[in-house]
């Protein structure tokens, strides 16, 4: 009997983003389980049948001392070690949002001991739009296939992607831009980086949210004659099941 690849999905006081996460990756066809990082030490073998893990989204800590800051030195002290063993063996990480702000914190992004930053917004507001997305061609085992984008929406204050000259050049050449903004850059980010992948292509980290774009109905222009695309950020959920039953 084949068994269901479950996806943990992890929280944290401020995490808002994890229900709409459990309906879109059940949608894809996960199985799912949530776990709030403070109880980990109830059960700290939690990461050991999953096929796939996710950082969720939202503001946790209500980002004091910086985004992700205290979700990260939680996950580090109750999980770190075992993360980083789940994706050695093959697991599949994903970040969304301050997920994305928690993987870098933690170093799992961009991953060979480099460094990047997720700053403010370059006109130092808060952005709530909804964006295109192209994905180029990358070791990102997430992003295969979506060779015409996806639309899903953006939602944050600290997305704008920084980095050095010869972080950037080892990210081009290692492909490892996963994702970009196709529509105007809504952050000032570098190279109009949306998401950007590990060396090994399992751990993906991006600001948008595609868990808010899995139904057609989902998109604002829905019903209007000619205006919806499709492009579906569910695929991108499908793309990480796909690569846990292969």
């Amino acid at each position: 009997m084949t068994t269901t690849p479950l996806a943990v999905i992890l929280t944290a006081p401020g995490t808002n983003r994890d229900p709409d996460l459990v309906f879109a990756l059940q949608l894809a066809g996960f199985a799912t389980q949530r776990i709030d990082v403070r109880q980990v030490c109830d059960a700290p073998n939690v990461l050991r049948n999953a096929t796939t893990v996710v950082v969720a989204g939202g503001f946790s800590y209500a980002d004091a001392l910086g985004a992700g800051r205290v979700f990260a030195l939680e996950i580090e002290h109750a999980l770190g070690a075992a993360l980083r063993d789940a994706v050695q063996r093959g697991t599949a990480v994903l970040g969304i949002c301050n997920g994305f702000q928690v993987l870098v914190r933690l170093g799992l992004l961009p991953g060979d001991g480099r460094r990047v930053a997720l700053g403010h917004n370059a006109d130092g507001g808060f952005v709530c739009k909804w964006v295109t997305l192209s994905a180029p061609a990358s070791r990102c085992v997430w992003t295969r296939g979506l060779d015409d984008g996806i639309e899903c929406p953006i939602a944050h204050g600290e997305g704008r992607f920084v980095c050095d000259d010869a972080t950037w050049s080892a990210l081009v050449d290692g492909q490892q831009i996963a994702l970009q903004y196709a529509s105007p850059n809504p952050n000032g980010s570098r190279g109009d980086v949306a998401g950007i992948c590990d060396p090994t292509g399992l751990v993906l980290g991006l600001m948008p949210h595609p868990e808010n774009h899995v139904l057609p109905r989902q998109h604002p222009h829905h019903g209007r004659r000619n205006a919806e695309s499709g492009r579906l950020g569910l695929r991108l959920l499908q793309n990480g099941l796909s690569y846990a039953i292969a």
